[in-house]
This record gives structure tokens, C-alpha cells and sequence, in this order.
């Protein structure tokens, strides 16, 4: 499967990344019962921002200050910092250029 999923065009496979983090991020919220609202309140960012990360969208800033922003959306997913940013690691084709 992964000569399969490597053999894929590079847009399409920073797609499919993007996808798995978003639905693991959405699988998370709802395991803790949150809605999309109250978990982007308790990570300090607007709620469709919070929709656009569970829409396979990815903002930038999500992890260029210092892990602050990661920091705060573990907070509310209710997940170590570490098992976060092992997500983040394992999908980090998703931010491939």
C-alpha cells in the first residue's frame, strides 16, 4: 500500500494527508463532545477557522509560532502536546510543497 499511496501524484497525496489529519482532528472533538465551537473557543480561534482545520485546510500560522496555536488545539482536544505533534509529524506531507 505505501509503494501505492508514494506513487501518487504529489497534490494528490499532500490531499490525502490533509484529509487523514482533518478527520483524526474531528474524530478527537467529537470523542471529547465538543462542537466545533466551543472546541475553537478553548483553543483561541475562531470557529471557522476551527471548521476550515476539520475541512482539510491547514492555515500556516498553525505552526509557525513556536507551537503556541498547536499548543492551545491539543488543550482542547484534550491530547498531549507530544501525541499532537507526532500527529503533525506523521501527516507532514500534508504541508509538502
Amino acid at each position: 500500500m505505501s509503494m501505492l499511496f508514494s506513487a501518487l501524484n504529489p497534490s494528490v497525496r499532500s490531499q490525502a494527508w490533509r484529509q487523514i489529519f482533518a478527520g483524526m482532528i474531528e474524530d478527537r472533538r467529537e470523542a471529547v463532545g465538543r462542537s466545533q465551537e466551543e472546541a475553537a473557543h478553548l483553543a483561541g480561534i475562531e470557529s471557522s477557522e476551527w471548521a476550515a482545520i476539520e475541512a482539510g485546510y491547514l492555515p500556516e500560522d498553525l505552526f509557525s509560532d513556536g507551537s503556541a496555536r498547536l499548543r492551545s488545539v491539543a488543550a482542547a482536544l484534550e491530547v498531549r502536546f507530544e501525541d499532537m505533534a507526532l500527529l503533525v509529524f506523521i501527516c507532514q506531507d500534508a504541508w509538502a510543497a
